[in-house]
């Protein structure tokens, strides 16, 4: 089954909102073995989504739009439907007392004709009732197709989604089964990993596909079986991923699933009941904001110092002046110091620290500009590694960030 996005408004199209609905609405229908094919965003305007109405019926069976459903002039969609469907607008009184009834239990402004205007619908829909506002969902059929047309405010289409829309088109079509599993790699990039899996990857039947989705430094590996027989299928995937997991075991660390390289640190250091702290320099706290983002972080994390000036390296880290006028501030020995001193100070098991150069200028040191040195101190030992990051200020930070995590979980797992 094949199904399609319109999503509706000239506020998406000048990028002053982002369209998070489209995400959303794909991601569910894919639970339940509904295929995207494709996403459109257009403007309010009555000729733009005809066409795109046209379009959409040519090739899917299901088609869902949100947005333009307003009581302003410029929400023009139920109109435009009407053509299409050559119907005309008839009030709707259930519709129109829920309206009534939002207004008196919940707007101070009182109801306008605007507002009324609302409960008029093409006569040829079902409504699909919307609890959380005074714009009632459609589900309008032409042939074999289903139209489904949704208000754009998030909340109100989200709920229309998951307890009226996925429930109707369950109840009404046979669909496939579709699977999606992820593996999660980190350290290789998308070609080398390529190479690596290539023979295997030419292995896999043809209702299995593999898609690299790399993400500065990370790639993810996910897995799509499509079919009716969802057992099968999963059989099949499990038999897959044990086939490659040899093939990639140095840079696997585990299944999308299990969370993010940031969920599984914390996992293992509440588990093996250790702590960390963090210092960071041109990482601006990056490290801790990730880390404690996620409930539960006050059980192993202990603290954080964002030392991004020099004199605050020495300071605050207590990093000898000299070894900064030796090596530079940017350097493997400045890096060791602040996480030892970070781990010393915080009294914990691990600490993680990074410096380097993000850019644009060289700040305290000469070395080029995405030059960065991470260091990790364990309970027994401490060390820095240094890396090159490109040349472009945000993704120097959020690389080193991913490898500075990368590497604290590979020295958590050894003991």
């Amino acid at each position: 089954m094949q199904a399609e996005i319109i999503t509706i408004g000239d506020e998406i199209l000048i990028g002053q909102i982002v369209d998070s609905n489209s995400a959303f609405i794909a991601k569910e229908l894919n639970k339940i073995g509904v295929a995207v094919y494709q996403i459109t965003s257009v403007q309010d305007d009555r000729e733009h989504i005809l066409k795109s109405l046209h379009e959409a019926f040519s090739r899917s069976s299901l088609v869902i739009l949100t947005g333009g459903l307003g009581p302003t002039k410029d929400d023009v969609t139920k109109n435009t439907l009407c053509e299409f469907f050559e119907d005309t607008l008839v009030r709707n009184e259930n519709v129109l007392e829920h309206i009534e009834e939002l207004f008196k239990k919940y707007i101070s402004t009182p109801i306008s004709d605007l507002n009324r205007k609302q409960a008029l619908v093409p006569s040829k829909a079902t409504i699909l009732h919307n609890a959380y506002g005074t714009a009632p969902g459609l589900w309008l059929k032409k042939e074999d197709t289903a139209f489904v047309s949704l208000p754009g405010v998030p909340f109100e289409m989200k709920r229309l989604i998951l307890d009226q829309v996925l429930p109707k088109v369950i109840e009404t079509y046979k669909r496939p089964q579709i699977i999606h599993t992820t593996l999660l790699t980190y350290g290789l990039g998308e070609s080398a990993i390529a190479e690596r899996i290539e023979n295997w990857e030419n292995s896999l039947p043809n209702h299995i596909k593999l898609a690299y989705l790399p993400n500065l430094g990370r790639v993810r590996l996910r897995l799509t079986a499509k079919g009716m027989d969802r057992a099968e299928l999963e059989k099949e995937i499990k038999e897959k991923i044990e086939q490659v997991r040899p093939l990639i075991n140095d840079i696997y660390y585990g299944m999308e699933d299990d969370g993010a390289i940031e969920e599984q640190v914390a996992n293992l250091l509440t588990e093996k009941k250790m702590s960390l702290a963090t210092a960071e320099s041109f990482t601006g706290g990056r490290i801790a904001e990730e880390l404690t983002s996620i409930p539960g972080a006050s059980a192993y994390f202990k603290g954080t110092v964002v030392s991004y000036a020099t004199e605050a390296k020495i300071n605050l880290l207590g990093v000898p002046a000299e070894v900064v006028e030796e090596h530079s501030v940017v350097s493997e020995q400045v890096a060791v110091a602040m996480a030892k001193n970070a781990k010393n100070m915080l009294n914990t098991d691990f600490a993680v620290a990074t410096t380097g150069n993000a850019g644009p200028s060289k700040g305290d040191s000469d070395e080029d500009i995405g030059t960065v040195f991470i260091a990790i101190s364990t309970p027994e030992r401490t060390f820095a590694e240094k890396f090159t990051m490109g040349n472009h200020r945000e993704r120097i930070v959020k690389k080193s960030v991913n490898k500075a995590f990368e590497m604290l979980w590979k020295e958590i797992l050894k003991f």
